[in-house]
């Protein structure tokens, strides 16, 4: 039998979905993006256990969440969504909630609202197959 899906589900999805954004990339210093950086500018030595595990780890992650983003979204949905957080990012810089000025604080913000994508991709084809009832071929139980 199938979970319902409720807020806490959504809450789950873009929970890891901003772990796995954050993993990836944040302006602190301190991620994968600065690992594989840091090794290749400094010692060169790239390839150990846990750098492995963390490739493999962030690489499944990434295509669950992409796959099934791309998957309940489609790419027109896709580009609807992010269309949707570019102007609310437009928005708050507009009514001068947002600068613009400070980079740091922009990528934290930009890399929050694409970990919000994921997750409403992980989650449309619940959303949608409340709001129409009409299930996914994939969601249907055998």
């Amino acid at each position: 039998m199938a979970q319902q899906f409720n807020s806490q589900g959504f809450l789950l999805r873009f929970l890891f979905a901003l772990l796995l954004v954050y993993i990836s990339y944040n302006p602190s210093g301190y991620s994968y993006f600065h690992w594989v950086k840091d090794a290749l500018l400094g010692d060169g030595v790239l390839l150990t256990p846990p750098f492995a595990l963390m490739s493999v780890v962030l690489l499944i992650g990434w295509t669950i969440y992409l796959r099934a983003t791309f998957r309940s979204l489609g790419g027109f949905g896709l580009l609807l969504a992010l269309a949707f957080f570019a102007v609310i990012i437009w928005w708050l810089v507009d009514l001068g909630l947002l600068g613009i000025n400070n980079v740091s604080v922009f990528s934290y913000i930009v890399l929050f609202l694409i970990a919000a994508v994921l997750a409403v991709g992980m989650s449309w084809s619940h959303v949608r197959r409340r709001l129409s009832g009409q299930a996914d071929m994939d969601d249907v139980d055998e």
